[in-house]
């Protein structure tokens, strides 16, 4: 099959990678890359299925100034909510792309292991069965692929874990230990399950690959972008400071603003997130866990 890749990051990289054990694939970004089979984007486009992983929140303005559907498959590997308007990534998408010819990728997926063959197992997501079916035929045989069709409830799971993410890494920065590092966790994933159920998400989802899986490998390494920017707020730096030394994007930072605007809209308790996004505005880590303890 032809497979082609917009995005030559490490997440981007490390799925043409995978997909090329299998297929042919090619691959594009927005600056030129150095890399074996890098194409225009409109050699991308020409391709039967097409792997987008440009970040949530410059998904909009990408679509609406590069991409044009003419019926091909394409696999969402991004995860985010859109902090402008607090859209979800499938809300985006379906103003360019119809949903019988979209599915979103989910679960437990650190890149430089993809790189590596190390074993893994994912979730592919579609209102489609059919294609969500077509799809996990692409992957090799160390990743193993599942479907779904709860689409909303894998997009909130992918998306807010990252917020957790950031807290867990704050934890780790205070060294507050492995009890309040496990509690932690086990509440972020009872928090992010109730705002997912509220938007009409399946409870399984969140004790499955999409939701407990990649919550508890994002929120306890630091190979994980989010965890460090939580290591860097616990020791006192800036937004700008993290986002410097990371080098790349940190989705959780943008998603906890979009959570925060959407708690006040839909009145939802988030208690985790809401202390996140006091401390990304400045608010002192051991404040926000005094506050936390006390709720």
């Amino acid at each position: 099959m032809s497979v082609g890749v917009i995005g030559a990051g490490k997440w981007g990289s490390a799925l043409a990678f995978a997909f090329a054990q299998k297929n042919e694939v090619l691959i594009t970004s927005r600056t030129p890359r150095d890399l074996k089979n890098f194409v225009t984007l409109e050699k991308i486009l020409e391709c039967e299925y097409i792997v987008i992983t440009v970040p949530a929140q410059q998904i909009a303005s990408w679509l609406k100034q590069n991409f044009y559907f003419t019926g091909q498959k394409v696999l969402v590997a991004s995860k985010g909510i859109e902090a402008s308007s607090g859209r979800f990534l499938n809300e985006i998408y379906q103003e360019h792309i119809p949903n019988t010819h979209i599915a979103f990728l989910s679960g437990p997926s650190f890149a430089s292991e993809v790189l590596r063959s190390l074993p893994t197992a994912l979730v592919v997501n579609s209102s489609n069965e059919e294609l969500s079916s077509e799809m996990a035929q692409l992957f090799p045989d160390f990743i193993k692929a599942y479907t779904s069709t709860d689409v909303i409830g894998a997009e909130i799971a992918g998306a807010y874990k990252n917020v957790i993410a950031i807290a867990a890494g704050i934890c780790e920065g205070l060294m507050l230990g492995k009890n309040a590092a496990a509690a932690l966790i086990s509440r972020g994933l009872v928090e992010m399950q109730r705002f997912g159920v509220a938007f009409g998400a399946k409870e399984d989802t969140f004790s499955g690959l999409s939701g407990a899986g990649d919550l508890f490998l994002t929120a306890s390494s630091e190979m994980s972008r989010n965890f460090r920017v939580g290591q860097g707020i616990a020791q006192g730096k800036s937004q700008e400071e993290i986002l410097l030394e990371l080098g790349e994007v940190a989705e959780g930072i943008g998603t906890t603003y979009a959570l925060h605007e959407i708690s006040h809209k839909k009145d939802l308790y988030l208690p985790i997130a809401k202390e996140v996004y006091a401390m990304l505005e400045g608010k002192s880590p051991k404040e926000s866990l005094k506050d936390l303890l006390s709720n």
